[in-house]
């Protein structure tokens, strides 16, 4: 049997971060994996550039049943200390929209920076390695796998949640944490498209590939919230960074209201347009929208789409502004796990302790990462809960 201070199980995100911290503190560190390749999702994120943190980063921009849990972690390693990391690696990097911060090459550059901090600290690491079990062992752990088994001092679970599963997501962290006694925050896809079955949406398939700005408001599990992002049509429904805002609030059976026309009163600009002579309410609402758009809204309003505005009522012309500000659509379902970019949910915070991830009935077992139930908003905030939740974790590995 071989043994370490500490085990990381999972070789992702959280897991290579806290294990490089702490082993550069002084930890001996093996790291354990199931998967041949180390952070997949890092590698496949923000389209191969990796969205690797988020200016703006706040307790606010995460969904949690215990909404104060994230609070210590985030203040104690911010977006400037993980920012500072990766400026000591030499990665050059920009900012995009509303403080989303990628890499100028690829987002390998990030999974060598978290293997090179691993190999500055002595990180030990098993893969393909599977964990079959841990059991408690007197004061420490034995961590029991494909390999033979490992003595530990400490285990951290950083094994991620169910999202990808073709890059090997798996539910072993909530299995190993009901093990200990831990209750689990229902789980589901988060960050995910919107799947549409109403056949009232057939019109609106045939824009697949069509992007514009709106604002997205869903209310459901968690509250309500409201997202001014770029959507994007596909055959099956609802894509594009305001959809999948929305789907980590939206509850099924619940509708999801979109402003297709954000900053705009169209129904007053409608009746405005009265004045004007020779203007038409199909070219008038194709300058306001997309043109294909536009076609397929008036569908609706048939017997007014091809008339002179200055024909029509002010209370038609004001109901069709409403309903391009209010457009309502109820989803069906998600796309589900295999193109979620998170999973929302987790080992419940209550149970453990926010200033280190400590399991609050088994000490020395910590969870950290998306395996708990922090999810952020989709720009970079998920992979700074990693870096915050590894870091804390790591520091209170060697106090």
């Amino acid at each position: 049997m071989i043994s370490a201070d500490v085990v990381v199980i999972g070789a992702g995100a959280a897991g290579l971060f806290c294990a490089g911290v702490a082993g550069q503190l002084g930890a001996d560190v093996l790291v354990v994996d199931h998967a041949a390749k180390v952070a997949e999702k890092v590698r496949i994120s923000g389209g191969g550039r990796c969205n690797f943190t988020n200016v703006h980063t706040e307790p606010r921009h995460f969904l949690s049943a215990n909404p104060d849990f994230c609070r210590s972690a985030l203040a104690r390693y911010t977006p400037a200390d993980f920012v500072g990391l990766v400026d000591r690696h030499g990665i050059a990097w920009h900012e995009k929209h509303q403080g989303q911060l990628f890499c100028d090459g690829s987002s390998l550059q990030i999974v060598d920076m978290l293997l090179a901090e691993c190999d500055m600290g002595g990180v030990r690491r098993r893969q393909p390695c599977a964990v079959e079990s841990v059991a408690r062992d007197g004061t420490g752990f034995q961590v029991a796998t494909g390999d033979g088994p490992i003595a530990a001092g400490r285990v951290v679970v950083a094994t991620g949640g169910l999202s990808i599963p073709k890059l090997g997501a798996s539910d072993f962290g909530y299995r190993l944490a009901r093990q200990f006694g831990h209750a689990i925050v229902e789980t589901r896809p988060a960050l995910v498209p919107f799947v549409v079955t109403d056949p009232r949406w057939r019109p609106f398939a045939a824009l697949a590939g069509l992007s514009l700005p709106v604002l997205i408001v869903a209310a459901g599990r968690t509250g309500e919230a409201e997202f001014l992002e770029d959507l994007l049509f596909t055959h099956r429904g609802l894509s594009g960074p305001a959809a999948l805002q929305a789907s980590s609030y939206w509850a099924p059976g619940t509708d999801v209201t979109v402003d297709l026309a954000p900053g705009r009163d169209l129904g007053a600009e409608l009746v405005a347009a009265k004045a004007s002579s020779g203007r038409w309410l199909d070219g008038f609402l194709a300058e306001a929208l997309p043109r294909r758009l536009a076609e397929a809204w008036l569908l609706a309003w048939p017997a007014l789409a091809e008339r002179p505005i200055a024909e029509l009522r002010d209370r038609d012309l004001v109901a069709i502004g409403e309903s391009v500000h209010r457009w309502t659509v109820r989803p069906s379902g998600t796309e589900g796990y295999r193109k979620a970019e998170v999973t929302a949910g987790g080992v419940d915070t209550r149970e453990l302790d926010s200033r280190s991830g400590e399991s609050r009935l088994q000490p020395g077992l910590h969870f950290i990462g998306e395996v708990v139930d922090v999810t952020g908003w989709l720009g970079g905030y998920n992979f700074q809960w990693a870096w915050a939740s590894a870091a804390a974790c790591a520091r209170a590995l060697v106090a």
